[in-house]
């Protein structure tokens, strides 16, 4: 693993035990799977932090437009082969609406309902439909 994806993976699992806390973004305090996405990634210098605008906890219950896609596509581009330090993004409901950080091929970072800010096998989620994203090319260098 590179220096630079080494270093996401360490900020995610710096998160850990954050409880959940819709549309926050203060790790020990609050924060949900989107504003996850967006501290860790600024945490590791390669996004700025960026405000998403409202959007309700059930907003995947009632539409089908990918919000949470557009966020992520801002940033990274989708790629077949996951490596430590990309997205997970899984369908809840009617849309792509969970995000999770790659620890290694068995292990993910999440911030979930109830459950806070956790690592979890990704097997747990295998019969959901899920796009994979990178913020870094094949040579690990930032794009």
């Amino acid at each position: 693993m590179t220096d630079l994806r080494a270093a996401i993976v360490e900020c995610a699992l710096s998160w850990v035990g954050t409880p959940y806390h819709h549309r926050a973004r203060i790790k020990g305090v609050g924060v949900d799977c989107a504003q996850l996405l967006i501290g860790v990634y600024a945490e590791a210098g390669l996004i700025e932090p960026f405000d998403t605008g409202d959007y309700p906890q059930d907003w995947a219950c009632h539409r089908d437009d990918e919000r949470f896609v557009a966020w992520v596509e801002r940033f990274a581009t989708r790629t077949e082969r996951t490596r430590p330090g990309d997205v997970l993004v899984y369908r809840y409901f009617r849309c792509f609406s969970h995000g999770a950080i790659v620890i290694d091929e068995e292990l993910m970072v999440h911030s979930f309902i109830g459950r806070g800010v956790e690592v979890v096998e990704r097997a747990e989620f295998t019969n959901r439909a899920h796009l994979a994203f990178t913020l870094l090319g094949e040579s690990d260098v930032r794009q």
